[in-house]
């Protein structure tokens, strides 16, 4: 099943309540790719108080959990994180 941009933003919003949030579809940039096939490519850039504190490490795991049923529909290849607290350099 197809996953949108636009899924995984209501997916993030509602599980991180971020200050910023932007989703990226990068699909287009890996057209012939094999693994293209198999999903899509997004990059994800998110703000968020629920960073405040926590390692990189964390941080993806938040934001693997939030999109965790996304996932599980098989339609996300790739996903590129940047996850920030406010006031992260």
């Amino acid at each position: 099943m197809s996953v949108s941009a636009a899924d995984l933003e209501r997916a993030l919003a509602a599980g991180l309540q971020p200050a910023s949030l932007a989703v990226e579809d990068d699909s287009h940039r890996h057209a012939g790719h094999a693994g293209a096939l198999e999903g899509s490519h997004f990059t994800v850039r998110i703000v968020s108080d629920r960073f405040n504190g926590l390692s990189r490490v964390a941080r993806h795991r938040l934001v693997y959990d939030c999109l965790d049923a996304l996932i599980g529909r098989g339609g996300i290849h790739a996903l590129a994180i940047v996850a920030r607290a406010p006031g992260d350099g």
